[in-house]
């Protein structure tokens, strides 16, 4: 049975401008003390430099470079299918395309690469969890020409939304909206089949920017509304918990991009337990998925850890 239209109503009057001025002051300190991030260690700091360089020289040595590369631009579509008690009768079947850390403009093919998998593909929704910048300083301008193919590569009835990650900036959002996709910056938005609703809120990047305000993205959502958050990492879980939060989608960690057999990856890049990071995970009321992302950021490869293209579908449990 085909499902009756999605009607979006937005539940914030503030402008996007006004919602982004806690990150635009963030960032103004940031380039005052030539600081590229917040969470930047010695070994982070000297990443470039250092660690990429050996790293590299090392695949190259062993013949894994090209595989990790090939591995890198050959994203896999992975269905998820959540089941909750509460979820409206009109949302039964709900498809939500999630697509997270693209990382574009950090090595050529992977937009082609991902455009090829997304037009396979249909959703009631389209959702993205931040991280279009491939490095976390630089041009922004190298993300739209690829991020317009994707965008024009989607089909999702109910439209395109998007938060910011801790690799972005401020005009990228500008950027974005312009191209079609809403921008949720601490606000939500409500979705309405007939007479059935859920609330779709976003929260800016709690990791390097903390400038996340998951209360306030809430405050005009009901609090016995079903409710599915959009983060960049999954650091927030037990905040969501506290506030009623249904479905959480996230990213940031990759999954650790490198994967080895019972260990897992070597890191998460996230202040939360291990099981928070990667794939499916439940914390009291809360279901959540962790992308390991669409593109991948350091170095373009990955081993044992694919790049997703999720398709997460809800259930009426």
């Amino acid at each position: 049975m085909t499902p009756a239209a999605t009607t979006v109503n937005s539940l914030q009057e503030r402008s996007l401008a006004e919602r982004l001025q806690p990150r635009i002051a963030i960032e103004e300190r940031f380039k005052k003390k030539r600081r590229r991030r917040r969470h930047k260690n010695f070994l982070f700091r000297n990443e470039r430099k250092l660690i990429r360089p050996v790293l590299k020289l090392a695949l190259i040595l062993t013949g894994l470079y090209k595989r990790g590369l090939r591995n890198a631009l050959s994203p896999v579509i992975r269905n998820v299918e959540l089941r909750f008690p509460n979820l409206p009768a009109g949302f039964d079947g709900y498809r939500i395309l999630h697509l997270s850390d693209l990382h574009l403009g950090g090595f050529p093919g992977l937009a082609e690469a991902i455009t090829a998998r997304l037009r396979e593909l249909r959703a009631d929704l389209c959702v993205m969890t931040g991280d279009y910048r491939y490095e976390d300083d630089g041009p922004c301008e190298v993300v739209y020409p690829p991020m317009r193919r994707i965008l024009d590569s989607i089909s999702a009835e109910d439209g395109v939304f998007g938060i910011l990650g801790n690799h972005d900036e401020s005009p990228i959002a500008f950027a974005l909206e312009d191209m079609g996709m809403r921008m949720l910056v601490n606000d939500a938005v409500e979705l309405t089949r007939g007479r059935d609703s859920v609330w779709l809120a976003g929260v800016d990047d709690p990791f390097d920017f903390a400038c996340d305000d998951l209360p306030g993205s809430l405050a005009s959502v009901p609090s016995e509304g079903f409710k599915i958050l959009l983060a960049h990492s999954p650091q927030l879980f037990k905040e969501a918990a506290a506030v009623g939060v249904n479905l959480y989608l996230c990213g940031h960690t990759h999954g650790g991009q490198i994967r080895f057999p019972i260990v897992g990856s070597l890191r998460d890049n996230c202040p939360c337990p291990k099981e928070f990071t990667y794939g499916q995970w439940s914390y009291r009321n809360v279901r959540g998925y962790t992308s390991p992302g669409t593109g991948s950021s350091g170095l373009p490869v990955r081993f044992n850890c694919p790049p997703e293209i999720v398709i997460v579908t809800l259930r009426r449990d």
